[in-house]
């Protein structure tokens, strides 16, 4: 989503200012927005940030006016019935409304300009009384904030449209001249110091290289007021350096609070899926075990040969319920990550692997023990998904680091359709990537191929 928070790509010291009040207000985001576009005049044309821009530019002032005519004609009349009581519900319900007209303004400066200005809002106590909810929003300096931008906007917007009128105009009459004079029957044409008679559409013709210019013009023009109009509403609408903090601090302690809740989740599972193993496996093998010890015990004297047999019997079960256990050892944390890292971990998973596995592991140091555990389970599960259900004939798995991050990734050509359903191994695998505040993504169309990628940070 684009937001206030990107980098400038152009506009000198005002996109930086913006851009320096949306680091304060704003969270950050990839999107394209009139603060980091290009400002080469052929990837401008081509973008329709430019295009949203002008429209918005262009209507903006239909928005201000009736903006500006509800809140003069509102206040008035409720400052005018205050003394009858009358109009403190209906101020009231005129701030209600400013509230809902400045929602949308944000609304309208993202869609056009590609800018998110977060809500500044304190929030209002729960419950359904309507006086405490109308204390809050009048003690809310966002409120008035929000106020002053609706009574502001409509001569903002009136500038706006009127120098978009002339720049546009005078862009839309130079480059569709030869259709106007050919329509007209022949125009009078001024241009500079030089002024001559078109009467045919090719006499007009050559005027249009300067229409070019104005196009030009009036998209740098755009994009000027675009960024003025995004600082304005941010300066107004949008949350002071002090409160977008304390946002951004909510936001992450709810995101943390969401990570440490997987984690607990993504635990308990483990632990019922052990015990589950344990029970139905190797403590079913050992019972069994015990009980053919016990039976040769009772034969060893009367039944000799049938007392050998149930001994190899039981060493038999024994034999199964070590491996058993070898393997629950295995899946809880490898012997081999610890001692040798990760490449020879994922290498002996690929060796394991029913399908040729092609592995590459580019890491300039170890990365933390649980970064290492959850990037060997991620491929581990990765791997017998394949097995169980893509009908791949080749799989390809790329461990690097990438800034701060170390990036699993596991390719295969199978038939995809792969979905993280709760409960499922890829759902438990993102929540084992959360409990470090790393994220599992799983691109698996109908068809194929299956891409799972795990992006882990390396220090949390």
């Amino acid at each position: 989503m684009g937001e206030l928070s990107r980098e400038p790509g152009g506009g000198g010291a005002v996109g930086r200012a913006a851009t320096r009040w949306a680091a304060a207000t704003s969270g950050g985001g990839g999107a394209a927005s009139v603060l980091n576009g290009s400002w080469h005049p052929v990837a401008m044309a081509r973008s329709s940030l430019t295009w949203r821009s002008a429209l918005y530019l262009g209507v903006g002032a239909a928005f201000g006016l009736a903006g500006f005519v509800v809140l003069v004609v509102g206040l008035a009349l409720s400052a005018g019935l205050m003394v009858i009581w009358i109009g403190v519900p209906l101020l009231a319900l005129l701030m209600v409304a400013w509230r809902f007209g400045a929602k949308l303004q944000r609304r309208f400066v993202r869609l056009a300009f590609g800018v998110r200005v977060p809500d500044p809002y304190r929030p209002l106590k729960a419950g359904f009384n309507p006086l405490a909810k109308f204390k809050g929003m009048a003690t809310d300096p966002a409120t008035w904030k929000d106020l002053a931008y609706l009574l502001l906007l409509f001569p903002v917007t009136v500038v706006e449209f009127v120098v978009s009128v002339a720049v546009w105009g005078a862009t839309v009459n130079t480059l569709f001249l030869p259709v106007i004079v050919a329509g007209a029957g022949g125009t009078e044409i001024n241009v500079g110091f030089v002024s001559y008679w078109a009467g045919s559409p090719l006499e007009a013709v050559p005027v249009m290289g300067l229409g070019l210019v104005f196009l030009c013009l009036a998209m740098y023009v755009t994009r000027a007021m675009a960024i003025g109009h995004t600082v304005f509403t941010a300066l107004l609408l949008g949350a002071s350096p002090a409160h977008a903090e304390n946002l951004e601090l909510r936001r992450r302690t709810e995101h943390l609070r969401a990570s440490r809740a997987r984690g607990v989740d993504a635990a308990e599972f483990e632990r019922r899926r052990i015990e589950r193993d344990l029970h139905d496996g190797a403590q079913q093998r050992l019972l069994a075990v015990a009980m053919d010890i016990g039976r040769a015990r009772a034969k060893l004297d009367e039944d000799p040969e049938g007392a050998r047999a149930l001994i190899e019997q039981a060493h038999a079960g024994t034999k199964e319920a070590i491996s058993e256990l070898r393997d629950l050892a295995r899946g809880i944390y490898p012997a081999i990550l610890t001692d040798r890292g990760l490449d020879p971990a994922l290498s002996g998973l690929a060796g394991r692997a029913p399908v040729p596995v092609e592995v590459e592991v580019d890491l300039p140091e170890r990365p933390p023990a649980a970064v290492e555990s959850i990037a060997y389970f991620i491929v581990a599960e990765s791997l017998a998904n394949v097995a169980k259900y893509a009908r791949a004939t080749q799989v390809s798995v790329r461990v690097a680091r990438e800034d701060r991050w170390v990036v699993v990734e596991v390719i295969d050509n199978g038939v995809g359709g792969a979905v993280a359903r709760h409960g499922g191994g890829l759902s438990g695998l993102a929540d084992r990537a959360a409990t470090i505040d790393g994220m599992l993504i799983v691109d698996s169309p109908p068809g194929g191929p299956t891409i799972v990628r795990a992006d882990l940070p390396c220090t949390w």
